[in-house]
C-alpha cells in the first residue's frame, strides 16, 4: 500500500506539472495582442450643398492676344522713338560705341513687350550717303540693318519679329560735307504696317 500511495502522489504531481504546463500554454496563446496605437478617427464631412445659382458660369479659356492693344502700341512707339538712329562710320557696317547705346537705352524694355505679341514685328531700315554705286549701298545698308538686329536679338527680342530692309542711298540727303553724310550713315526701326 506504501507504494501505492506513492504511485498516487507521483501521478497526482505529474498531472500537475502536466496541467500547470498546459495552463501556461492555454494562457499564454489567449494573451490579446497588443492594442493598435490610438489614432484620431478621420472625421468625415458631407459636401456642403452647392446651389446652381451661386455656381459661377465655366469660362471659356481664350488664348492670349498675340497683338498689342492700341495703349501697348503706342508705348512702343514712344519706345521706338527713344532709339534713336544709330549712326555707322563711313563704309562701315559695326555696331560704333554710340550706336550700341543707342540700340540699349530702350531695347530691353521693347523685348518684354515684344515677347508676349509674336504677331507685332518691326522693320530694321538700313541707310547709306549718297557717295558710291547704287547696288553698293543697297548691300551696305542691308549689312547695317543686320548688325542692329543681332545686337537685338542678344538683348532677347526674337528675331523672327524683327525684319530687315534697305535703302542704301534712296533716302539720303543732298550733302557736301561729312556731317551731312553722317546723318544719312544709320539704321532706323520702325513698326511694320501691321494686319
Amino acid at each position: 500500500m506504501k507504494h501505492f500511495r506513492e504511485l498516487v502522489i507521483i501521478a497526482i504531481a505529474t498531472i500537475s506539472i502536466i496541467a500547470a504546463g498546459c495552463a501556461k500554454k492555454k494562457v499564454a496563446a489567449a494573451t490579446p495582442p497588443p492594442p493598435p496605437e490610438a489614432t484620431a478617427p478621420a472625421q468625415q464631412t458631407a459636401p456642403a450643398p452647392q446651389s446652381t445659382s451661386a455656381m459661377p458660369a465655366p469660362t471659356q479659356s481664350t488664348p492670349a492676344p498675340r497683338y498689342p492693344d492700341a495703349a501697348t502700341r503706342k508705348r512702343i512707339d514712344e519706345l521706338l522713338a527713344r532709339i534713336e538712329d544709330a549712326y555707322f562710320d563711313y563704309d562701315k557696317a559695326a555696331l560704333r560705341p554710340d550706336a550700341v547705346s543707342t540700340l540699349q537705352s530702350d531695347s530691353e524694355e521693347l523685348r518684354d513687350i515684344l515677347k508676349d505679341y509674336p504677331d507685332y514685328k518691326l522693320t530694321i531700315e538700313g541707310h547709306c550717303d549718297e557717295r558710291g554705286s547704287a547696288e553698293y549701298n543697297m548691300a551696305l545698308g542691308e549689312k547695317r540693318a543686320e548688325s542692329a538686329k543681332d545686337y537685338l536679338v542678344q538683348v532677347g527680342i526674337p528675331g523672327d519679329q524683327l525684319h530687315v530692309v534697305s535703302y542704301g542711298k534712296e533716302q539720303a540727303q543732298h550733302c557736301t560735307d561729312d556731317s551731312c553724310w553722317q546723318k544719312d550713315r544709320n539704321i532706323h526701326i520702325v513698326a511694320m504696317n501691321q494686319q
